[in-house]
């Protein structure tokens, strides 16, 4: 087929959701049973709970999957313009993939049907039916490089700072890409992205290489994200989170819960609100199919809040399209921005606070005996 070939297919663009009334009443009247039932609960308990402005719900979204490079970055970049989202983890991968966008790089529909070795030969990348070309990778990776170089720090970071000073980054240097970055987006409006294994990306392999090859002691400290996301869960006075797949970063987020009263002992108590959308089952013992009703026993999830979660075992890349024309659609489909990136070290300050409060209070065993 050659290259050229390969790469003839539509852009893929990054969709924004528009609030469709007619997806609402598919979603309310036409999805009655089974997993088409258990979406619609989801877009129910977002809307009408997580949302409700009583509740003051700080809601973190988790993203597994290739979801960038399917174009659906734009349903997280409504979400969060909107205030719906407050906080996110997410795979390295999908913030890398992100980037390509930012920076004017054409991704192509194709087939998954094709000639692998070809492929290699023809210089063309393949996520699936997600074809582009491998110099897509070389300048993005370049431009990461010369980020790191431009940016000039030169300590640890957590990967919320990486990650905004990324996507001012990216809005001076390519203005309006926050329409459809989820990176630059994120910036915009104060949203703290994180990475829960940086290094398991495109992004941590060109900071380890500035790290090597600058003598740079930048680097990502994992010390740093773990109480900069419990620090947003103890602040929350309602805390939730719409899980995307799952893996690690659905980990991550909820491990939150547990630092807290097992590691901290603060007794925070659980999320109030649980989504999930998934395709994975708890047959296979995995963390990524565990339910909600698992998670009440770790203490990740009130366990009187059970009815206010779900699991829609549905493609996420089908499912959160049709969440997102959901949320978009209610009333008001907005809230304040809680634009926690800018509030990182006050809270992670209260968290110190209260911790030492709590172990002197109740001291662990290993803790030194004051004299």
């Amino acid at each position: 087929m050659g290259r050229d070939g390969y790469l003839s297919g539509k852009p893929i663009r990054y969709y924004r959701p528009r609030g469709s009334a007619e997806i609402r009443h598919l979603i309310d009247e036409g999805f009655q049973a089974f997993n088409a039932a258990r979406l619609g609960e989801a877009c129910r308990i977002f809307t009408e709970k997580m949302l409700h402005p009583d509740h003051d719900t700080t809601i973190a979204l988790t993203i597994a999957g290739a979801l960038t490079p399917a174009g659906l970055g734009g349903c997280v970049v409504s979400l969060m313009e909107r205030g719906l989202v407050d906080f996110v983890i997410s795979t390295g991968a999908n913030l890398y993939h992100d980037l390509h966008y930012a920076l004017n790089f054409t991704l192509h529909r194709g087939t998954p049907f094709v000639d692998d070795v070809e492929l290699y030969e023809e210089g063309v990348i393949r996520i699936y039916d997600v074809l582009f070309p491998a110099s897509v990778l070389l300048e993005t990776d370049a431009y990461v490089r010369d980020f790191l170089v431009r940016w000039g720090r030169d300590e640890p970071v957590s990967t919320a700072e990486l990650h905004y000073a990324l996507g001012r980054d990216l809005m001076e240097r390519h203005r309006g890409c926050e329409a459809y970055s989820l990176v630059a987006a994120a910036a915009a409006a104060g949203v703290p992205i994180y990475t829960s294994s940086p290094g398991d990306s495109s992004i941590g392999m060109n900071v380890a290489y500035h790290e090597l090859m600058n003598d740079s002691r930048l680097m990502i400290d994992p010390n740093k994200d773990v109480n900069e996301v419990c620090a947003f869960i103890l602040a929350g006075t309602k805390n939730g989170c719409v899980i995307l797949g799952g893996g690690s970063p659905k980990n991550f987020y909820l491990q939150g819960q547990p630092t807290l009263w097992e590691v901290y002992g603060i007794p925070k108590g659980g999320n109030d609100f649980f989504i999930q959308i998934t395709t994975d089952q708890v047959v296979w013992g995995g963390l990524s199919g565990a339910t909600p009703a698992e998670a009440v026993s770790w203490g990740k999830v009130n366990p009187g809040v059970l009815p206010d979660t779900v699991v829609a075992y549905c493609d996420s890349t089908i499912a959160f399209p049709l969440f997102c024309e959901y949320a978009v659609s209610s009333e008001p489909g907005r809230r304040p921005r809680k634009e926690l990136v800018h509030k990182r070290d006050e809270l992670v300050a209260a968290l110190k606070r209260t911790a030492r409060a709590a172990r002197r209070e109740h001291p662990a065993p290993s803790d030194p005996v004051e004299t």
